[in-house]
């Protein structure tokens, strides 16, 4: 079996406990085993930085020496394949949110690997390789996935592929090569024959593997072409039905944690952050992840007593100085609001800009007199949270229950956990500590980031001051994480001058900025104080991400194409910023949820709903002079999740444009494009046709040579402009040009709310 299923649907086949013990087994009957025998790859993410954390405290416990080296894409793990080749120490290799989509067994990959070595594929990303979960035989039974349930559900998959793998088209050469082998067989099955039953007086053994052998070709010779074409498309649909998530990697961790019966707090504050990285980022549906916060509810209630002399406002405080509980509650989905100004946390979520728009004036119009009809007065809403009236803060949800569902707020909070801390800080929120987390991965290093000093405004209309945030306060790498770091060294063709020079020296060569942010994050999760000061860091990335998406609505940079809209940053104080497809899919989520409803969706046939159409950003790296082009598909309303199609989409418009593109990632809808391929790709991109669009669009082939140049042009020049009565065609709608509203207003208040907001938004001025 290639994949490990959930311990619930095993039955008598091996699951998670199982397969750690075989880790422990393997490393036990070595005697001379170090850290190169047990090697974790780890993708630069939350969850898979959780997972890590929490398997590496397991080895610990069991006195397994291991070694954890961070991996950021497809060319790091090629060099790191080449390299454990020659380790003769290695047995076990895990790689945790990586590697599903790869055939592993194959010769590219590990199939040439010593048949000791065992793969273990921890990875949330779907769909997964059939080949590693289906492929037989040593090679293949060595590649372990842990999986949620998913494999018991692709029983026709299954036989499509084995039909495809093993057995041969009729009339392909395979199938010839059988028929000779099945004909000198035949030649030789009298004579076997005689032979054996003169030895033996028994039907021989010959006869009945020939028997076997014959039966088994004649199998193989049943496939008609139509029958295999119709496994093939089965096979195909599988793969292109696009990329989504399942079961996180903390998950799955967290699990065998419980059934090695090791679980605290600890391993479930990691399970709830990786949960809640899925969801803040849009892997996950809302359905999905109140599914997963039901089981670790309980798991909370478990291992944490609720304090029954408290209300719930004082649930959010620390009880006594070594309280290191977990609690739930609902978040409110305002960006980091515990920690900034009320404000601003409000002024940069994006749940309240799809509502109020608050990129224009009429829209932080609208925020101040939200706030104004709450009775929360301009200097407590500009002050740090922390710091405002108690009963401000008391009576802050209710107020937003009662008031904000007049402005079309209506699901301002969802279920969720915080971790108190003792008196070191208060009590940190999952979403928070997300967000920090992430900024430490993204911009600790590598990157000049100015951070607010606390208690005072950076750059508003307040003088203030703020400073350079100092990565070498976060990147202090422990001892023991010193110990697991793998330097990468870049090829020689992009060293510099004075790197060679160090090379040929023999000096240690300085770790890559994304490897230090990698081991500061890490440290992070066990390190309170610096994930708090990681707030700060997570602010000023957000504010970052605001300004640019405002400016881009401002200056109605969005271009709609036949299938999707397009962005190009080509210039801006933040484009060195947007180069990192993390940040810069940030930006696009931001994008989606902001333009949610104020962008009318494409109806694609008379029969089919509405649905709104991708964003495709692209940004400048002028040093490299790419492109880094990132692709998320939109969903109507929030917490819902459509899978993203543009994996083969992108192979397909590079295959059409000769564009020279690379998966630069494990994301694959995240690439890197020439930059004078950019046009022809983005053209060719625009003529393909995504599945839900299939039989409504005219082909192109079809067009004629004014048609075609005529919508090329179209394409190429025409933004989206404020037109609230645009007609829209229902079966030319996704193959048209088509300008969108961006400027229609919001009708919200009732009984004269216009002129209190108005008298309001005079004296605050413009944020």
């Amino acid at each position: 079996m290639g994949f490990i299923p959930l311990p619930s649907s095993a039955g008598n086949n091996p699951s998670y406990l199982e397969a750690y013990n075989r880790i422990l087994s393997s490393h036990r009957r070595s005697p001379l085993s170090s850290a190169s025998s047990v090697i974790m790859l780890v993708a630069p993410n939350v969850d898979a930085l959780c997972a890590s954390r929490m398997l590496a405290t397991l080895f610990k416990q069991d006195d397994v020496a291991y070694r954890i080296i961070p991996v950021s894409g497809r060319d790091e793990i090629d060099r790191m394949i080449n390299e454990l080749r020659n380790n003769l120490d290695l047995h076990t290799l895990i790689m945790i949110n990586m590697g599903s989509y790869y055939d592993l067994p194959e010769p590219e990959w590990f199939g040439e690997f010593d048949l000791k070595v065992t793969v273990h594929v921890i990875d949330s990303a779907r769909p997964q390789s059939l080949s590693n979960l289906f492929t037989g035989g040593e090679n293949g039974d060595r590649i372990l996935t842990w999986d949620d349930g998913q494999p018991d559900k692709l029983i026709e998959e299954k036989r499509s592929w084995e039909v495809v793998k093993y057995e041969p088209q009729a009339g392909s050469d395979e199938e010839d090569g059988d028929n000779e082998v099945m004909e000198n067989e035949n030649e030789n099955e009298d004579e076997d024959e005689d032979i054996n039953s003169t030895a033996t007086g028994s039907p021989s053994l010959k006869r009945r593997k020939v028997t076997r052998n014959r039966n088994f070709y004649g199998r193989r010779k049943k496939i008609s072409p139509e029958e295999y074409e119709s496994h093939q498309k089965r096979i195909d649909k599988y793969y292109s039905s696009g990329t989504s998530h399942g079961q996180s990697a903390a998950s799955t961790i967290y699990i065998l944690a419980t059934l090695l019966e090791r679980a605290d707090n600890d391993f479930l504050w990691l399970a709830i952050l990786g949960l809640t990285f899925q969801y803040i980022t849009s892997r996950i549906s809302r359905d999905t992840y109140e599914a997963y916060h039901a089981i670790y509810y309980d798991e909370v209630s478990r291992l944490n007593l609720h304090p029954s002399d408290v209300d719930d406002t004082e649930l959010l405080i620390s009880v006594n100085p070594d309280d290191m509980s977990v609690r739930s509650t609902n978040e409110l989905r305002f960006m980091l609001y515990r920690h900034w100004t009320l404000y601003d946390a409000m002024f940069h979520s994006s749940y309240v800009a799809s509502k109020l728009g608050i990129w224009k004036e009429r829209g932080r119009q609208r925020l101040t007199g939200l706030l104004a009809k709450m009775g929360f007065s301009i200097p407590q809403t500009q002050q740090p949270f922390p710091h405002m009236d108690m009963d401000l803060k008391k009576t802050l949800l209710k107020k937003l229950n009662d008031i904000a569902p007049e402005y079309g707020l209506i699901e301002l909070s969802y279920p969720s956990f915080v971790r108190c801390y003792g008196f070191h800080t208060q009590p940190l929120s999952a979403a928070d500590a997300v967000e920090g987390i992430s900024a430490l991965l993204d911009v600790a290093g590598g990157m000049r980031m100015e951070v607010e000093i606390e208690g005072m405004r950076n750059g508003g209309e307040w003088f203030g001051g703020g400073h350079l945030w100092e990565g070498t306060h976060s990147e202090k790498v422990s001892k023991q994480s010193q110990k697991n770091i793998e330097v990468t060294i870049p090829n020689n063709d992009s060293l510099t001058k004075d790197e060679k020079l160090e090379e040929v020296e023999g000096r240690p060569q300085e770790p890559l900025w994304w490897v230090k942010n990698f081991w500061a994050a890490y440290d992070a999760l066990t390190d309170v104080t610096t994930l708090k000061r990681s707030l700060n860091l997570a602010m000023s990335l957000q504010r970052a991400i605001i300004r640019q998406g405002t400016s881009i609505i401002d200056k109605q940079d969005i271009r709609t194409m036949r299938n999707h809209r397009v962005v190009i940053l080509t210039q801006g104080p933040d484009l060195a910023l947007f180069c990192n497809p993390s940040i810069l899919t940030r930006l696009a989520l931001w994008l989606v949820d902001a333009l949610r409803d104020r962008l009318p969706g494409t109806i694609f046939g008379s029969r089919t709903k509405k649905k709104v159409l991708p964003f495709v950003l692209a940004c400048l790296n002028e040093p490299k002079a790419r492109y880094t082009v990132v692709a998320i598909m939109a969903s109507i309303d929030f917490g819902q999740i459509r899978k993203n199609q543009f994996t083969l989409a992108f192979l397909d418009a590079r295959r059409q444009s000769n564009a020279r593109v690379e998966f630069g990632t494990f994301d694959s809808s995240v690439v890197e494009i020439e930059e004078k391929d950019l046009k022809i790709f983005l053209e060719a991109l625009s003529w393909l046709i995504f599945p839900h669009q299939q039989g409504n669009c005219a082909d192109r082939n079809n067009l004629t040579a004014p048609e075609a140049q005529y919508m090329h042009q179209q394409q190429e020049h025409t933004p989206i402009e404020a037109n609230t009565h645009q007609e829209r065609g229902e079966e030319q709608a996704a193959c048209n040009e088509v300008k969108h509203p961006m400027d229609q207003d919001i009708e919200g208040g009732f009984g004269g709310q216009e002129d209190l907001e108005d008298r309001y938004a005079t004296t605050s001025g413009e944020h």
